[in-house]
């Protein structure tokens, strides 16, 4: 491999570092690692990386929507019990498949959540 080659390939791995040193896939799938709670996290901590602030804000957005609505939820009588023992798998289905996704290094949108991530991260970035 020649020097030329050597250097792509090297400043094509440092991009997908971020500001927090880890790769840009480890630190998205540590986004939805503890819900919304390291997604606000990383959004503290991130400054730089797109893909990995993209990601904390839709772990924010969709876990948070799910922490209030079961929150809630459950001071509703019998209809609470049965629609939290349907969000839990729910959740959970999602939560890997996010993570998946994220390690993959896909910016995977949910229909809803995911264009009000890149919303809300396009605000955020104009403030």
């Amino acid at each position: 491999m020649d020097q030329e080659s050597k250097t792509k390939n090297s400043s094509r791995e440092e991009e997908k570092k971020s500001s927090t040193g880890l790769e840009e896939n480890v630190g998205g799938l540590l986004t939805y690692l503890l819900g919304f709670i390291s997604g606000i996290v990383f959004l503290l901590i991130e400054k730089e990386n797109d893909f990995i602030r993209f990601h904390a804000m839709q772990s924010v957005i969709l876990f948070g929507f799910f922490f209030i609505f079961g929150f809630v939820v459950n001071f509703i009588p019998i209809i609470g019990l049965f629609v939290s023992l349907l969000m839990a798998p729910v959740t959970l289905v999602l939560w890997i498949v996010l993570m998946v996704k994220a390690y993959q290094g896909e910016r995977y949108h949910l229909p809803v959540t995911g264009k009000m991530a890149e919303e809300q991260l396009q605000k955020m970035v104009k403030a």
